[in-house]
């Protein structure tokens, strides 16, 4: 479906031998250091460690005690991150069967309570009632609308708390798409194809003359 999570990414990553996962490691909090696997067999590019590292520095306080949507969750790296540094809840996105499968058991493994995997479509999802997050994670495949789709639902269904923070990932050579007007853009990085920025959601302007 076009909506799937991130196993459809924007390029061929180079995929490992079948029956071998591949694997990440948690850079800081609680689970630092601790090993990540996921399936070789889905097509999953995960953020980078440097890439992360600056994301959650952006971050900083505003990462404790918050719920968190990792949309479309892919290995799990930001949510699970996000937990480790913290957060009070995360929910994961994902549509593949394996790499959702890989999350449940990684939850279970590192008795994470404060978690559930939805194996879902991403627009379905947001299609659906809607609560209230503080940090979301939006980073769908390149090459598609599924950005600018997930945004408009995000914004007008409304999965955002107040002053809730949006991390987005997309290719750096064609930049944000047309966002909602009550985002705000914070923070913007690039590394290599992959611009990276981080939002903060405010409320409409209700002011009259």
């Amino acid at each position: 479906m076009a909506s799937a999570g991130k196993s459809q990414r924007r390029s061929a990553a180079p995929r490992e031998r079948a029956g071998h996962a591949r694997v990440l490691r948690i850079i800081g909090g609680t689970w630092r250091g601790r090993k990540l696997r996921f399936p070789a067999s889905a097509a999953i590019r995960p953020t980078p460690d440097r890439v992360r590292e600056t994301l959650f520095n952006w971050l900083g306080t505003a990462i404790h005690g918050a719920r968190c949507l990792d949309l479309f969750a892919g290995s799990g790296a930001l949510g699970l991150e996000a937990l480790s540094r913290g957060a009070a809840y995360v929910t994961f996105v994902e549509h593949d069967a394996a790499a959702a499968r890989a999350l449940r058991e990684r939850l279970v493994e590192w008795q994470a309570a404060e978690a559930r995997v939805e194996r879902a479509d991403a627009l379905r999802y947001l299609a659906g009632e809607a609560r209230a997050f503080d940090v979301v994670f939006l980073d769908p495949p390149f090459a598609s609308e599924l950005l600018a789709r997930s945004a408009a639902l995000l914004e007008g269904r409304h999965w955002l708390a107040a002053g809730a923070r949006i991390y987005v990932e997309c290719a750096a050579r064609e930049g944000l798409p047309s966002l909602p007007a009550t985002w705000r853009l914070l923070k913007a990085k690039r590394a290599g194809e992959v611009g990276y920025h981080l939002l903060a959601h405010s409320a409409p302007d209700t002011h009259t003359a």
